[in-house]
């Protein structure tokens, strides 16, 4: 299986268009949440609408799971507490989105949504509960915020992430969690793009302006994962220890050029910045 995800796209039509092109060397695209970018002069209505067109496109082209993120919420659930209505919406298009856990190749992957409020907290908590005892060969989460305490969640400045995912993690123990929401997080000197807690890999994407967005490439087969940004390239093998400073890569790996093997076919590899 191989994964491509990205995160905070954020009505970055641009991105959304290098994402379509891309979608069908993979065997599935993930999105970590803030598709939207409720700053923008456009309406949030109209990006909901025009993001959905995309996603339908990347559905035609290959699996596609998401989550929302805080810029997603559109709404309030009976309880009073904001929502991501048109994300959820998106389970019933045959896109795996918020509140559903899906497998793929053996994988179990739940998919997390923002919550808001101590009622969709103890949802999600409920969800991860029930997944736990699932027979599965691995457990992937799709979550937007990143866990705190952590260089995944470095502002800079200070810590900024989610301790109750990082609580989380600690108790039901997956094998990854991909994340977004602190775009800086792998800019930043004390920062980075992926870190592990106890035996679990954890992954903050980042985000930057321009086409390709930051992104990372997930093989199982390799049993690696890849990062590509502004910065240049990255990747960790996940049945080695993580050591750091992790250096730029001076060429991709050979999984990566030497065709798709899930996929029968080759990499762009103009697209594919090297640091």
């Amino acid at each position: 299986m191989r994964c491509l995800i990205v995160a905070d796209l954020h009505y970055s039509l641009p991105q959304y268009d290098w994402l379509v092109a891309q979608a069908p060397r993979y065997d599935l695209v993930i999105i970590a949440g803030d598709h939207i970018d409720m700053s923008s002069a456009v309406d949030g209505r109209a990006q909901m609408v025009v993001v959905g067109k995309y996603l339908d496109l990347l559905k035609e082209k290959t699996q596609v799971y998401t989550c929302s993120g805080n810029h997603d919420l559109d709404g309030r659930d009976s309880e009073g507490e904001k929502v991501s209505q048109w994300i959820n919406e998106l389970n019933s298009r045959g896109i795996g989105s918020d509140d559903t856990s899906v497998e793929s190749d053996g994988t179990l992957f739940t998919l997390c949504r923002w919550w808001d409020g101590p009622k969709a907290q103890i949802k999600l908590r409920e969800q991860l509960a029930r997944d736990a005892e699932r027979p599965k060969k691995k457990w992937f989460w799709v979550h937007h915020a990143p866990a705190a305490d952590s260089p995944v969640s470095w502002s800079g400045s200070k810590f900024v992430g989610d301790t109750v995912l990082m609580d989380w993690v600690k108790t039901f123990k997956p094998d990854m969690v991909f994340s977004g929401h602190i775009h800086q997080s792998p800019f930043t000197s004390a920062g980075s793009w992926v870190d592990r807690v106890g035996q679990s890999w954890v992954f903050n994407v980042g985000q930057h302006p321009g086409a390709p967005p930051a992104h990372l490439v997930f093989d199982s087969v390799a049993n690696e994962v890849v990062w590509f940004s502004m910065m240049g390239v990255q990747s960790v093998k996940l049945d080695a220890p993580l050591i750091r400073p992790l250096p730029m890569l001076r060429a991709l790996p050979d999984w990566l050029t030497s065709g798709d093997q899930a996929r029968g076919q080759s990499p762009d590899r103009s697209s594919l910045p090297v640091g």
